[in-house]
């Protein structure tokens, strides 16, 4: 099995002065694991796109950023579905208008699962990717999810940190003590939660709102029922977590809320999951389910340490979730990332330029004197 391969990230001091008063992070909300498996990107090895394209489900895309005078930036996408690109269009035009990145050229995975299988020996493409697990090698970014509900905050309504902070339904002690699911049918297991709930429907209350991976069993499993508000999950205090085809990406918003987080064990991982802790954090149980009864019953019978789990995981939400972090993270792995290049990116045939919206203009930020650079 390959080592989890993260670039180690400690976000200091941003470049603009607007971001270092409003945007210092503390120097250890951004560590990553070592070592990485990108010490030296020769950008060569990102030409050899064909290498991942014979999967007609593999959907990537790479993009330029220069910032000779204004930020330009650039992208060329490959495959059939490409769609996705608008996350990844809307993160980097964000960027962009706030600090100055340096000049970069990155690949980016537009699907669920990471790719790049690749050891060391045998020079891995540096793939950026939403999702890691324990056998790739892809570099982790926040996920559009998350990324996407940092960029609307506050902005429309929408999912969010916040919104899920203040919408989480009962006190804890007037919750209804059951785990409570709801999701597709993207994993084995989700259908075997289902079950496990009909046979202890006093213990789990789950169901599936859509057939898709298994349409065989919506005879057995069905009928599917409709969508329940993500606030109205938390009228219930026991939240279990499960993957779907890659980590659910719903987590961070279920460690917002004001019930305990249940987690599956699991190969996936999201940007952050390094720096949680099972029984800080959350409870965890067996990828098979196996322990998942008798880890409920145990939330039940230790109520106290379960709402401390509770506590430390919004915690660590307000810590670590926000769009101050998000948007730093961000920066400071592409950063990172573009020290390593060893040749500067060059526009190639096809590109497509990628310009800012009309109504978000670049920032212009005032001068500052040096008795204002000494106050900071």
């Amino acid at each position: 099995m390959a080592t989890i391969p993260r670039f180690m990230l400690t976000c200091q001091v941003f470049h603009k002065l607007i971001w270092k008063r409003l945007w210092i992070v503390q120097s250890n909300d951004l560590t990553c694991l070592e070592p990485s498996a990108f010490a030296i990107i020769v950008l060569s090895k990102m030409r050899f796109i064909e290498s991942v394209m014979d999967n007609m489900w593999v959907s990537i895309c790479s993009w330029m950023l220069f910032f000779s005078l204004l930020p330009q930036i650039y992208r060329k996408c490959y495959g059939q579905h490409v769609g996705f690109n608008m996350f990844m269009d809307a993160i980097l035009l964000s960027l962009t208008r706030k600090i100055q990145l340096p000049d970069l050229e990155m690949l980016v995975n537009l699907g669920d699962w990471p790719l790049e299988k690749r050891l060391l020996k045998d020079g891995p493409i540096p793939f950026f990717s939403w999702c890691g697990s324990k056998d790739t090698r892809d570099i982790v970014m926040p996920t559009y999810d998350i990324t996407e509900a940092t960029l609307e905050m506050m902005g429309r309504v929408t999912l969010d940190i916040f919104s899920v902070m203040g919408n989480s339904g009962p006190e804890w002690e007037n919750k209804v003590e059951k785990g409570f699911w709801r999701g597709r049918d993207s994993r084995q297991e989700r259908l075997d939660l289902v079950k496990m709930g009909r046979k202890h429907p006093d213990v789990i209350d789950a169901a599936l709102t859509n057939f898709f991976f298994f349409r065989e069993q919506e005879k057995e499993l069905g009928p599917k029922v409709s969508h329940v508000s993500f606030f109205d999950f938390f009228k219930y205090k026991y939240q279990i977590n499960i993957d779907g085809t890659v980590a659910a990406y719903r987590f961070p918003y279920l460690l917002a809320g004001s019930g305990v987080v249940l987690k599956q064990e699991s190969d996936y991982y999201e940007h952050f999951y390094h720096q949680m802790e099972p029984m800080v954090h959350y409870i965890p149980f067996k990828r098979d389910l196996s322990d998942l009864i008798k880890k409920l019953e145990w939330a039940k019978s230790h109520d106290a340490d379960a709402q401390r789990i509770t506590k430390n995981a919004q915690q660590f939400a307000l810590d670590h979730l926000l769009p101050k972090e998000v948007f730093c993270y961000h920066m400071v792995l592409f950063q990172e990332y573009a020290k390593r290049l060893i040749k500067p990116p060059r526009i190639v045939q096809g590109m497509e330029h990628v310009p800012q919206p009309k109504n978000k203009p670049l920032c212009s930020c005032p001068s500052v004197t040096e008795a204002e650079r000494d106050e900071l």
